[in-house]
């Protein structure tokens, strides 16, 4: 989804959908009935055969895109180094984390936006979240993404030079509030 909620007015071009699937023991039959829910409710859902990789996915996107866009008071079409810099950290990350085939992370042959978890598509004219978060003057996610991103940094001994550029400017930007 692209959704931008400014000044109480809401657009979009691509509109969103919830995606879920089980974790390492989950009972498949949960999954099953969420999914039944989720389909009589109309409510638009995808079920991920591997949960693991899309959150790892999604971590990629939000580091790269949503934090570069907050960092430089741009819309989706941010500096694209600057994006892709940031993702493919957490690439490394995730296969230093999961490994690359353990528990289910498929690295995709090492492509950041190969599963379809990418800026393309996206209104280059929106704005992520924490770019509106900007606007607002409202507190961001830099420690749910940076912060994860900067904390697995350190247990896996890994340099994240841009990981953390971004925490420390998104932090200053919020501390100018």
């Amino acid at each position: 989804m692209d959704a931008v909620f400014l000044n109480g007015a809401l657009t979009f071009t691509n509109a969103g959908e919830i995606r879920f699937g089980a974790a390492a023991g989950t009972d498949p039959a949960t999954v099953t009935a969420i999914d039944g829910l989720y389909t009589r409710c109309g409510i638009a859902h995808t079920v991920e055969d591997d949960i693991a990789h899309r959150m790892w996915a999604k971590l990629m996107l939000n580091d790269g895109i949503n934090q570069t866009c907050m960092a430089y008071g741009a819309r989706t079409e941010a500096p694209r180094n600057r994006l892709r810099a940031a993702s493919l950290l957490c690439l490394r990350h995730a296969r230093d984390a999961c490994g690359r085939q353990r528990r289910g992370y498929r690295a995709h042959r090492g492509r950041p936006n190969a599963d379809g978890a990418s800026h393309r598509g996206l209104d280059p004219a929106g704005m992520p979240s924490m770019a509106q978060d900007r606007v607002a003057q409202r507190k961001t996610e830099v420690e749910e993404f940076a912060g994860t991103v900067r904390r697995l940094a350190a247990k896996h001994d890994i340099q994240a030079p841009q990981n953390e550029w971004l925490y420390r400017r998104i932090r200053d930007i919020e501390a100018s509030w």
